[in-house]
C-alpha cells in the first residue's frame, strides 16, 4: 500500500465518524422539528432515524472527503400540515444547524476531558477519539455555518425568508431553483470560503482554546 493510499485509509477512518453523526442529526433535528410542529412527512418517508443510510447523498459525501465540503439529502417538509408556515419553517430551518453547534459544543468539552485523561490512559487509545472528537468540533462548525448562508434552498435561506415580510420572502424564494447553482458559483469564485472561514476559524478557536 502507497504512503498516499494509507493516508487517505486512516483519514477516512477519523472524518468518516464524526461526518455521518454531524449530517445524520442536523437532519434528524429538521424532520423532528416538523414533525412537532404537524408535519409527519419525514416520518412517513422513514427519515425520524439515526441510520446515516437514509440521509446521505451520495455527490455531497463525496464531496466532502475530496474538498471537505459536504452534504446530506435533505429531509421532505411540507409546510402545508404547519398552523402557521413561514414561522414554523424558520424553526423548522434553524434545528439543523442549532444541532451542529450542540454537536460541536459537545466534541469540544469531551476533547478537553479526553486530553486531562492522557496521565490515566495511554495515548495510543485515546488518540483515535481524540482525533474524531476535534474533527467533530471542525465539522460541525463548518456544517453550521454553512447552512446559515442567507441562499435559498440553504438553511440561512429559509430562516431568512421566515424573517422577511411575505413579498420580500416571495422573491426570495423564487430564487430557490437556482439557489444550488448560485451558491456553487459564489463557492468557486472565492466569496463563500472568504466570507465563512474566518467565521469557521474563530467559532473553532473559541470552543477549541
Amino acid at each position: 500500500m502507497t504512503g498516499s493510499a494509507s493516508r487517505f485509509i486512516q483519514e477516512f477512518a477519523i472524518l468518516a465518524p464524526p461526518f455521518l453523526l454531524a449530517l445524520t442529526m442536523h437532519e434528524l433535528a429538521h424532520g423532528y422539528v416538523a414533525y412537532r410542529y404537524g408535519d409527519p412527512t419525514a416520518q412517513q418517508a422513514g427519515r425520524l432515524t439515526l441510520n446515516p443510510l437514509k440521509h446521505l447523498d451520495l455527490l455531497g459525501t463525496l464531496l466532502f472527503f475530496i474538498i471537505h465540503v459536504g452534504w446530506a439529502k435533505p429531509v421532505p417538509v411540507n409546510q402545508s400540515y404547519f398552523k402557521r408556515p413561514e414561522r414554523d419553517m424558520l424553526w423548522v430551518a434553524l434545528a439543523g444547524p442549532v444541532m451542529n453547534i450542540l454537536l460541536a459544543i459537545v466534541s469540544a468539552l469531551l476533547l478537553k476531558l479526553f486530553a486531562l485523561t492522557t496521565e490515566v490512559l495511554p495515548i495510543f487509545v485515546l488518540q483515535p477519539f481524540m482525533l474524531m472528537l476535534a474533527a467533530s468540533v471542525w465539522i460541525n462548525i463548518m456544517l453550521a455555518i454553512f447552512n446559515l448562508l442567507p441562499i435559498p434552498p440553504l438553511d440561512g435561506g429559509r430562516i431568512l425568508t421566515g424573517l422577511l415580510p411575505p413579498q420580500l420572502a416571495h422573491h426570495v424564494r423564487r430564487i430557490e431553483p437556482f439557489g444550488f447553482i448560485l451558491f456553487i458559483l459564489l463557492f468557486y469564485s472565492g466569496v463563500v470560503p472568504k466570507f465563512i472561514m474566518p467565521l469557521i476559524s474563530f467559532a473553532h478557536a473559541l470552543l477549541t482554546d
